[in-house]
Parts: C-alpha cells; structure tokens; sequence
C-alpha cells in the first residue's frame, strides 16, 4: 500500500510539473519586440537614420581616400541591420509568438530574401568608385555563405564575392576576422549597428553596460565607427538578463527592473 501511495504521489508530481512546464510554454511571448519591429520596419526615422549614416559615411571615405597609407585602404562593414534588413525574420517571430532558433533564423537566411538597408547599395558603389574595397564580415555562420553570398549580390552590392565576404566559423568576436583583413589593407572606416562591429574593446560591458568605454572612444563615432540604429537585438541584450534558460516571467522581470523611472 505504501508503495502505491509513493508512485502515485510520484505521478501527481510529474503531472504538476508537466502542466507547470506546458503552462510556462503559453505564456511566452515576444511582445516587447513589437514596437521597436514596428518602428524598424515601418518610421521613416529609421529610414532617414540610415541616410545619415552613410551620407556621413560617404564623406569621411572620400576624405580618407586622399590620405596616404602603407597598406591598400579597406572598408569593414556588418551585415544585418547594417547592409541587410532581416525586419521580416523578427516581425514572424512576434507573428508566431516564437523564441529566435537558429532553425529558425537559418530558414530565413537560406530564402536570400533581405532587402538592402537604405543608403547600403549606394554606399557600397561609392567605395567601388574610390577602390577601396568592403569586406563583408558577419556573425553568420559559414553554412550561410552561399546563401548570404547570393542575397547580396542580387540586390548589386559591390564586392560581393567569396574574397570579401568573411562569416563565422567557431568565435562570435570579429577581432581575428579584422586582423586577417589588417594583414593586407588598412581598415579606414567601419560601419554596423553593434559596438562590437567596431573593436574588440567594446565586448567586455560589464561596467555600466559598457558606457565607459564609449566615452573613451567617442570621437571616432562619426570618424572611423558609424553606428546603424538596430533598437531591436544585439549584444547590449546581455545586461538585462543574467543568465540563459530564463522564463518567460523571469525575462519580462529583468526588462522591468533595468528601467530607471523618475520617482
């Protein structure tokens, strides 16, 4: 008797847990993205943000190309939300109620399907003109390639060809990366819309969400670092949740408690 009274008991709990782990399940969401995806895909802000940034982008590498350097002169550039618009990657995710996969994100990459960014094209032609080659460096995973590869070239970005489209194959920073392309060129100018597009110096953001170290460097912003806006994902996410496999209302807590109100 006693031992059916424990399998039982074990069976009620099980259950509980089940219900608890299913009922977890429903309740995620990703409604916090909305408005930021909304604003991305939709203000003629984050339109008119972009423009800036590579207007202002076109007029430094004019000025830099009549600069004299040891080394051929090279532009380093991101891709997503800095050369491609993956905004109907997250509008699906928040249509679907779904977290990022990486299933997921590679069914959208794999389509080639991503619209330019406004003023990339233009911008990547303005540096054919000149001779100053872009690399394309990207947290995209080497599987990618031929599909990343593919997108670019048929929205008729220059330079894109095997030799300057470099992906990730094991680590996320892109130091290695920069300094393969360092080996043979001078990197003049950097576009993207994360902190670590730019220098390995920005991926430690323990202090202050890194903040400290923007103030150290913040005269190459609008000189050699041109930053995208992306309100959407990247690394600065990190600071507000302390650690991976939280729940749905233990993530929406985090969010709430990194907001400094006036009262």
């Amino acid at each position: 008797m006693k031992i059916k009274t424990l399998l039982l008991a074990a069976f009620v709990f099980l259950l509980l847990i089940s219900c608890k782990t299913k009922t977890e399940k429903e309740n995620f969401n990703q409604d916090h993205l909305i408005y930021a995806t909304i604003w991305y895909q939709n203000s003629p802000e984050m339109k008119a943000l972009y423009y800036q940034g590579f207007n202002i982008a076109g007029e430094r590498l004019k000025q830099f190309s009549k600069l004299k350097t040891a080394k051929p002169k090279a532009v380093v550039v991101d891709i997503d939300e800095t050369m491609l618009n993956n905004v109907p990657f997250q509008a699906q995710e928040i249509i679907d109620n779904r977290e990022f996969s990486s299933e997921f994100w590679n069914e959208w990459s794999q389509l080639a399907r991503a619209e330019a960014t406004p003023g990339a094209i233009e911008f990547s032609k303005l540096c054919d003109s000149l001779g100053i080659p872009i690399f394309y460096i990207s947290n995209r995973k080497v599987s990618e390639f031929d599909a990343t590869l593919r997108n670019l070239d048929s929205l008729g970005f220059a330079f894109a060809k095997p030799e300057f489209l470099i992906l990730r194959d094991n680590e996320s920073s892109k130091k290695a990366r920069r300094e393969k392309v360092l080996e043979n060129y001078e990197i003049v100018l950097l576009v993207g819309d994360n902190l670590n597009d730019f220098s390995e110096v920005f991926e430690d953001r323990s202090e202050s969400w890194g903040t400290p170290t923007v103030e150290k460097f913040k005269k190459e912003f609008g000189n050699r670092y041109i930053v995208l806006p992306n309100p959407m994902y990247g690394d600065w996410e990190k600071n507000i949740y302390p650690k991976r496999g939280m729940l749905p209302a233990q993530q929406d807590s985090a969010r709430r408690s990194v907001l400094k109100g006036f009262k």
